[in-house]
């Protein structure tokens, strides 16, 4: 099958948006997110890429995945695979190394994040902000789809969260940011999570090092296909880790 290609101008020759896509289980999804991607990207006029790292998914996201490299093109959809499911915050940082943007956006493949936001690039560009977070709890931001149980759990963690760490950002649990790469390595280096902690360590990490930190209010949305990986072990795992930031920064 013959690779798509946009003749598109890019909207700003300098900057490149490197996408990164962590996945476990999303063969219905992924072929949705990256069509929204590659629209959304192609009529905005963005150099990008958009990276998938697979954790060894057993209901074939890979080769999904394979294929719609075979699509968009090897420049476009880039497969940085890994063997067993190792975290989600080692799934980014492998992600980063493989990354050619100079702006790199982390978000669910899942289809909870709506693409038309992919970028914050006008929230980032007014303020050139190091790092930019989508918020579900500021302006017009939301939840859709969850039950009372998890928004519950997802508000109170997020409440714990403010009151222990004064992070300086509404929304620490969130996974849909953008960063300036050179700022995300920086960041890598201090961070010691490596699961859904990840995500609030970066913001609290990011304040210790006066990272300046724009956010942008989105609407969430509970995934369609598959079944959210969020268990027991995760809120374990993250009471742990608001208790090592707490003592540690």
């Amino acid at each position: 099958m013959a690779s798509r290609k946009t003749s598109r101008p890019n909207r700003d020759s300098g900057d490149k948006y490197s996408v990164l896509l962590p996945t476990y289980n999303e063969r219905e999804n992924l072929p949705l997110i990256v069509w929204l991607l590659v629209k959304y990207f192609g009529e905005s006029g963005f150099n990008y890429e958009i990276i998938v790292i697979d954790d060894g998914s057993p209901d074939g996201t890979l080769e999904v995945a394979e294929q719609l490299q075979k699509v968009y093109g090897e420049d476009k959809i880039l497969l940085r695979p890994r063997a067993k499911k190792l975290g989600l915050g080692t799934a980014y940082i492998h992600g980063m190394k493989h990354a050619s943007g100079n702006f790199i956006i982390i978000m669910d493949a899942d289809l909870s994040h709506h693409v038309s936001g992919a970028c914050f690039s006008h929230s980032q560009k007014e303020g050139d902000y190091d790092l930019v977070s989508g918020t579900r709890y500021r302006g017009n931001g939301g939840v859709y789809g969850w039950d009372l149980r998890r928004k519950l759990i997802s508000r109170g963690a997020n409440f714990l969260a403010q009151v222990l760490l004064r992070p300086g950002a509404s929304d620490l649990t969130g996974s849909f940011r953008l960063y300036k790469k050179k700022v995300l390595e920086s960041l890598v280096e201090q961070c010691v999570s490596k699961g859904y902690v990840f995500q609030m360590e970066m913001i609290v990490r990011a304040r210790q090092l006066n990272y300046t930190i724009g956010e942008v209010p989105i609407s969430f949305v509970d995934r369609v296909y598959g079944e959210s990986k969020l268990g027991g072990n995760e809120i374990v795992s993250y009471a742990k880790g608001l208790l090592m930031l707490f003592a540690t920064t």
